[in-house]
């Protein structure tokens, strides 16, 4: 029964020190922020495509407030 009563305890430990760890949590994170970066680039560069109706709307739209901006 001793024996048993000891690996349980070290089981136990070893599952605690697994849950404390957390090397590689925020690389994670970053690489999830660069995937969603990189998502939103490409939604951009698609929108705003020669080929793309919405994104001439949209540089339209642009243009129209930065000359009011400029008073033009």
């Amino acid at each position: 029964m001793n024996k048993l009563t000891e690996l349980y305890v070290k089981a136990s430990i070893k599952v605690q020190e697994m849950i404390r760890n957390e090397k590689g949590s925020q690389t994670l994170e970053w690489i999830g922020i660069a995937a969603v970066v990189v998502i939103v680039v490409g939604i951009i560069s698609t929108a705003f495509s020669n080929n793309n109706e919405f994104g001439n709307k949209v540089v339209e739209k642009f243009n129209s407030l930065i000359g009011q901006i400029g008073g033009n």
